[in-house]
Order: structure tokens, then sequence, then C-alpha cells
């Protein structure tokens, strides 16, 4: 499920990179990997084409489906999943029966793929659409993991899944009200987690922004965050992010016809920016995160349209101050991934757009991939973005300002979670298996 930006320099990228992230490396440990943008600098050698058997380390079996993202820190990958049953069709499609009830987190070891645990973290597991219960990624720092599911239950683990804490967000603030469930998942930044609640479709209450103490699970503060934004509007399926203004970091929330900025000791907000419903759509829910690059933010509205780039910062309501540039170019599920200089934009119907992010130019758009419907956000890695569809498929394109794919291939499962690299390696989670992809 996010957006933007513009960047004067590849080394102040890096520098805030290291601010974002708190633990770089060769893991991948939260939504969006170490950058927060869905690109890794340490991955190497990796494969552009695949099948079952070619350049696969292992495959397993996994209970049922899920879109979340696997994440993975040293010899483990966390991946979440509900209960053995249904999957639903292709393109967003209803299955007509009951949904299973419980929902994992589940430990694999990295070297063979063996399960080194499962743990029940939710029950009452609910079916919308493409999602589940499941769908928010888990998130780790090496010594906890944390989890989050879609009917707001959040654990804390230590590594080897003895639980530390838990606790369940609905019950003390509220039944989410979303018009295709919850789907956010938790930044962890530091030693606090930050959890945006943006929902209106189905609830008269109010959104809001917490964040949480990563070690006890206690609430360190909560604030509303209002909208006039109307009916599906407000509901906002993405993560925070934070950028760095004036070389301290802000938590910027993007959602309900708004991107705000709030002080992370606080969570008050400074400032405020709009546009992003220029024709007061009643049902103009936002499902991608927004890109950060320094202090400049990149976010899309429903369909991609409008695409805003901006500068975080200033002082109360910024819109038609701090904009940097806006078009049309922008997607509806996937998020965007960035290296700092070029945004790479994958539509949901399988056309990627490369953006300069100081400037918005359009270095190349409307390149079709494999044909297609794509929901899960692009990976950059290596010198490739991999664009993986809802089928299974796999395009691997040239990163940089000339378009050429590498290779396609072929898992034939259907793909909603997106994919991640660490070192040599890829991982794609289909409905029902979890891929280590390695060149042999």
């Amino acid at each position: 499920m996010r957006y933007r930006n513009i960047v004067l320099h590849l080394g102040a990228v890096v520098c805030a990179a290291n601010v974002l992230a708190g633990s770089l490396g060769a893991n991948w440990p939260q939504w969006r990997g170490p950058n927060s943008n869905g690109s890794t600098r340490t991955a190497r050698d990796l494969p552009v084409t695949w099948t079952e058997s070619q350049n696969v380390l292992w495959r397993t079996k996994l209970p049922s489906w899920s879109a979340a993202t696997p994440v993975v820190w040293q010899d483990t990958v966390f991946v979440t999943s509900a209960e053995e049953g249904f999957t639903p069709l292709r393109g967003g499609g209803r299955p007509g029966a009951a949904t299973p009830d419980k929902v994992f987190l589940i430990s694999v070891t990295r070297k063979d793929g063996a399960i080194r645990w499962q743990r029940q973290i939710d029950s009452g597991n609910q079916l919308f659409r493409k999602q589940n219960s499941a769908s928010p990624s888990p998130i780790t720092d090496g010594k906890l993991v944390w989890i989050m599911t879609g009917n707001g239950k959040l654990t804390c683990f230590t590594m080897d899944g003895k639980e530390v804490w838990k606790r369940d967000v609905q019950a003390e603030y509220g039944r989410f009200g979303l018009n295709h469930g919850y789907a956010s998942t938790p930044l962890l930044h530091g030693n606090r987690l930050y959890v945006q609640v943006l929902h209106g479709m189905h609830t008269d209450d109010p959104s809001y922004v917490f964040a949480v103490d990563k070690d006890t699970g206690k609430t360190l503060w909560k604030v509303e965050r209002p909208t006039d934004a109307q009916s599906e509007s407000p509901d906002n399926y993405a993560t925070p992010q934070i950028a760095v203004v004036g070389g301290k970091p802000q938590l910027v929330i993007s959602g309900g016809d708004y991107v705000t900025g709030h002080e992370m000791d606080s969570g008050k907000e400074l400032w405020r920016i709009g546009g992003f419903n220029p024709t007061n759509n009643r049902a103009n829910p936002t499902i991608a995160c927004s890109v950060v690059i320094g202090a400049n933010v990149f976010t899309s509205s429903t369909r991609g349209r409008p695409f805003i780039g901006f500068r975080a910062g200033g002082s109360g309501n910024i819109t038609g101050k701090s904009e940097l540039w806006t078009n049309n170019l922008g997607a509806d599920v996937p998020t965007p991934t960035t290296d700092g200089k070029y945004i790479y934009v994958l539509v949901d119907n399988g056309i990627l757009n490369c953006l300069e992010a100081e400037t918005g130019k359009v270095i190349y758009q409307g390149q079709r991939i494999e044909n297609g419907t794509y929901s899960a956000s692009p990976l950059l890695a290596d010198g490739k973005i991999y664009c993986v569809s809802e089928d299974g498929t796999t395009t691997a394109v040239k990163a940089g300002p000339e378009f050429a794919i590498l290779g396609v291939s072929k898992l034939d499962s259907l793909t909603l979670a997106s994919p991640v690299a660490v070192d040599n390696q890829i991982f794609i989670r289909t409905a029902d298996r979890l891929y280590c992809i390695q060149k042999k």
C-alpha cells in the first residue's frame, strides 16, 4: 500500500535514509525496506529470470494467503498468513464462502526455508476483496518483532517467538471504519512505533495517530487527525513516513485528502497540504504510501490523479506554497520507489513511468510491462526494478533513464505482497508459498 520528494545531492539522501531507517545494511526490517521507499543499496547479483525450479533456493508452504510483505533480519524471515482456506479471486472478486478464523505470524529460517515457529496473533479474520486481517506487514529491529492485524491486535514478540506485550487497538480506541478493512503497517523509528488510523466510510469517529513505546507497548501520545473529506475519502491504507526538515525528523501522514506533518515527540500537527481531491470526490480513499527524499514528499491520490511533489515544513496550511510539481502520473495501489534521483511509478495496469524527482520532468511514461493487474509495490535493487503482477509474473526492468526489460518470470500464483531483496536473494510471497530466489 504509499509517495514523494526532491533531492539536491545523493549524499543527502544517504544521510536522510540513515536517520529514517534506524537499521540499514543487509536487512529488510519493515514495509518498504531499509530506506522506507522500496529500495536497497546493498543487494547484489540478483537474478532477472526464474521458474518454479530454476534460480529458486527454496520455497516454503504457508497456511494461506496474505498481502503483507515479508521482512528479513539476518537469518530470519517473518511473514504473516491467514488460516488455510479460500484465496481471493484475481482482480479483487469476493469468494462466496466463510473466511477461516485465525491469523498467524510465522518465523522462517532463511538458510533453507524451514518454519522455525508459528504464533497465532488474532482470530476473527475478515476478508475485504484483495486483503484480509493479515495484510499489515511485520516490523523488526533484530531484537523484537511487531505485528499489527487488520482487527487492531498489536503484538510484540522476541525473535524466538515469546510474546512480550499485546494490545487491542479497537477495544481501546473504538472500531475501525474503513470500507475495505484496516491494512496500515506501523512505522518503526527509534524507540517508537507510529500508528495511523485514518477512516470515515463506516464511522463517525475521528481519525487519529499515536506513538507506542516499542519495548513496553505503552502509548506515548495520541492525537486526532481532522479532515473535511466525506464518505469514503477519509479512508487511508498507507504507512506513516518520515521527512527530515531542517535536520530534524517530522512524521508524515497521508490520507483524507491531505498530507500532514507532525512533531515526533508530541504528535502536534505542524503543517498540512491539500489539493489531493480537486473534484471533491466522495470516493477518494488513498492506498499507496508517500515517498520521501529528505524534506521532499511525493504523494499520489486515488488512481494517481493528482500526483504531487512538495517540500515539507512551514506551519499551518501550506497548500499552494510548497508544491514542487503536479501531474497525473501516479498510481492507485502500488507505492512508487526511488533511488533519490528518479521516481519509478508502477501503475496498477502494468504501465511504468519514470520521473525526475527534483523537477517532475518525465523521463519516460507509458512503458508497458507484462499485462496484468499490479497490487504489489515495485522493488528497486541491484540496478533493477522488479514489478510483480497479481498472477505471479515478475518483470525485471533496467533502472535509470532508459527503459529496458531485462527478463520476465512466472510463478503462476496469486501475488499481492511486494517483493524484497537482501544480499543476493529476492523473497516473494505468493498466495500459498514463500520463495527465496537466488542465482544457481
